[in-house]
């Protein structure tokens, strides 16, 4: 892919991210401005670094005006919606229906679909990432700054892998030998192209990566939320440690990454703002949207929240499953935060969620809503699973209890033992982060395929058919095909690395 960087052009890609979509992983500028003037201090790159972090909710990244297509968000409501929890409930205008029914990641040769804006976003921010390692050593500015921005962009860089992997291969373990995805170190890859690493390979640089942020975020303060802290860092390597059921790294980087924050209480968890502001004090890293940015009916909140007048308000709302949904006591805050049965209406069905809901009234006069990417309470469950992963039961009942007892002052589940405490981590993990774009990646990591329930409440009449019901342990269907554009354009690609 051929871009022109120019002083308005590079500020055009930053912020928007426009461009041409033929090969994703060839970025050398032609009639380019030398690059070492664009991002000659670290006020410079600073400015570049605010808008490659405007990019993780940019509208139409590669050139795509599908309402679909809004960054980071986008792909958590993919995974959610491929997972078992999340239904639709009519065909509505048909966003994300085909993520739904798994006849979306298929996708190789179809421009402008989900595997070719995927691979699009992430390697983009990527490059920027790239960029920004590259040229901050001998940009004019304090050794502090300088260790500020090459801690989070070698975080954005394993975030974009962490990801990409993800999709583009199963789970990490016992797929450690399995094609993985390019693994891109550069700003401008050399003609000979990039290859597939294994997926063993994309992991260890991926740790590398934030082993190397956590060294030179360490000491730094962030200036707000929009900004990858050190705490975002563990928290990204504690998620990457999950994946790898490394569970004593998994334990030790949740605590530190936890560190400083409490659980919302049951009257904050239920708030408006609870899952769209960035103010909330769970929040440890997220996109802070205002109204000239707010991207309107091509968001997330467009297609969750049902009183914005967006696409949820038009057929697709969101529901939790009436399976979940019946595991929740009622004496715990979360469950208020969905329809009851026999309760519903037309705008709001039963089980329809509020749980993802711009913070003020207003529907389609507000739309100011920030964008959610972690949060303290993941860090809790993960801690919990990883202690009772190693057989430490009175520990991981001890975390969890402390989380869960906020939205449930009656919780016991922290006094469970072996698997039935194993099982009750597990469970209040989907019930905690519904909605957040855990769903899918969760079933492969866990390797327990995909079990849609059905029946009255659950998948399926009268809501809208998701097709696929079933599908055994590491179904090539759970994974993105390569876009076809990228085979083609890519020397060290050919058909034959194209995922099954």
């Amino acid at each position: 892919m051929k871009k022109s960087i120019n002083i308005l052009g590079v500020f055009l890609l930053l912020l928007v991210l426009g461009g041409c979509k033929k090969d994703y992983l060839d970025t050398k500028p032609s009639n380019a401005v030398p690059e070492s003037t664009i991002f000659a201090t670290t006020t410079d790159i600073n400015a570049a670094l605010d808008g490659a972090y405007q990019s993780l909710f940019a509208y139409g990244a590669n050139g795509t005006t599908g309402h679909d297509n809004f960054g980071q968000k986008a792909v958590d409501l993919s995974l959610d919606l491929a997972g078992q929890d999340m239904v639709v409930h009519l065909a509505g205008y048909g966003w994300f229906n085909r993520d739904y029914q798994y006849a979306e990641w298929n996708l190789k040769d179809a421009s402008n679909r989900r595997p070719e804006m995927v691979f699009f976003y992430y390697y983009e921010i990527n490059k920027q990432a790239n960029k920004f390692i590259k040229f901050v050593d001998a940009a004019i500015g304090s050794e502090a700054e300088k260790k500020a921005i090459k801690g989070q962009a070698l975080a954005l860089r394993a975030y974009c892998h962490y990801y990409l992997v993800n999709l583009w291969a199963q789970t990490y373990k016992g797929h450690e030998s399995d094609p993985g995805i390019p693994v891109v170190l550069t700003d401008v890859p050399g003609p000979e192209g990039t290859p597939r690493s294994s997926v063993q390979d994309v992991y260890t640089q991926i740790i590398a990566d934030l082993t190397d942020a956590e060294t030179a975020l360490t000491g730094t303060t962030m200036p707000d939320k929009v900004h990858i802290s050190l705490n975002v860092v563990q928290g990204l390597r504690a998620r990457v440690a999950l994946v790898m059921e490394d569970w004593p790294a998994a334990a030790l980087y949740a605590n530190k990454a936890r560190t400083g924050y409490v659980p919302m209480t049951g009257s904050q968890y239920t708030a408006a703002g609870a899952f769209s502001s960035i103010s909330n004090p769970e929040w440890m890293w997220g996109s802070k949207i205002s109204a000239d940015l707010a991207t309107i009916y091509a968001s997330f909140f467009s297609h969750m929240d049902a009183a914005t007048g967006g696409y949820a308000a038009l057929g697709t709302q969101k529901k939790i499953t009436k399976a979940l949904y019946d595991q929740i006591p009622a004496t715990d805050v979360r469950k208020t935060l969905f329809r009851a049965p026999g309760t519903g209406t037309s705008t709001f069905p039963d089980y329809n969620q509020s749980k993802h809901r711009v913070p003020l009234p207003g529907g389609t006069t507000n739309w100011v809503a920030d964008y959610l990417y972690m949060r303290a309470a993941e860090m809790y469950l993960i801690e919990a699973e990883a202690l009772a992963r190693q057989g430490q039961d009175g520990p991981a009942g001890t975390v969890l209890n402390a989380l869960v007892s906020t939205r449930n002052p009656a919780y016991t589940g922290g006094t469970l033992t072996g698997t039935a405490l194993l099982n009750e981590i597990l469970l209040q993990r989907r019930i905690e982060l519904w909605g957040e774009g855990f769903g899918l990646l969760d079933i492969k990591r866990l390797k327990t395929g995909l079990n849609r329930p059905t029946g009255a409440g659950n998948h399926g009449s009268p809501s809208l058919d998701p097709v696929v019901y079933t599908l055994a342990d590491a179904d090539p269907r759970m994974i993105m095909k390569i876009p076809q554009n990228e085979i083609n354009n890519n020397p060290a690609l050919t058909d034959a690395d194209q995922n099954p």
